[in-house]
């Protein structure tokens, strides 16, 4: 007698379709198994097929922990053996992650960014000396480029630099003699150059 063949679309669907149906029908049968011994030693076999087809997450940390939540997920649950980890629990895989708090309040401009502004009010706070000269003129060079990432034309340093006094509410105080930012032509270059080269990828 010929039994007939059963597309997938008719058998029992996968809770992990990256293990195949054959781990699956392994860990049924596990399951199914009488003794509580035998479960266990057949839970382990399986959990060592199932870490062999994946040998580039071996140093992912926890990775046997995950190959066992991975097995009590396709058991439904149902598998009573010995953990050797604290698996995953049912009422725990559908629980709502906790909101993230929005950061709350305008952005001066909007082409710098609320992190930028967050930036240079540390940047205020610095104890004077090199570091802090530094740091600032990083900033400066990275509101120039983000300026032009938006605004795609030649901008003066003396925007950047009244920006800049205005955002670090006249903490910072910079001068074109004192101070050089990248020529605008240079950065938008390297933008294009980059662009390309992504675009040829």
């Amino acid at each position: 007698m010929i039994t007939a063949m059963k597309y997938n679309t008719q058998l029992k669907p996968l809770a992990l379709p990256e293990y195949g149906r054959n781990i699956q029908n392994m860990v049924d049968y596990c399951v199914s198994l009488p003794n509580r011994e035998e479960r266990t030693h057949c839970a382990d076999t399986i959990i060592n097929i199932m870490g062999n087809m994946f040998p580039h997450l071996r140093d992912v940390n926890d990775f046997k922990h995950i190959l066992w939540d991975h097995l009590a997920i396709m058991a439904d649950f149902a598998l009573d053996i010995d953990y050797p980890y604290e698996v995953v629990k049912r009422e725990n895989m559908y629980l709502k992650p906790q909101k993230l708090p929005y950061p709350q309040g305008p952005i001066t401009y909007k082409h710098y960014g609320k992190n930028l502004e967050n930036m240079i009010r540390k940047a205020t706070q610095c104890e004077a000396g090199e570091q802090k000269e530094h740091l600032i003129g990083l900033l400066a060079n990275h509101m120039k480029k983000s300026f032009l990432t938006w605004n795609k034309e030649v901008v003066d340093d003396r925007k950047i630099f009244t920006d800049l006094e205005q955002l670090s509410k006249g903490f910072i105080v910079l001068n074109e003699d004192d101070h050089k930012l990248a020529e605008s032509k240079d950065i938008l270059l390297k933008k294009n150059k980059n662009l390309t080269r992504r675009q040829n990828k």
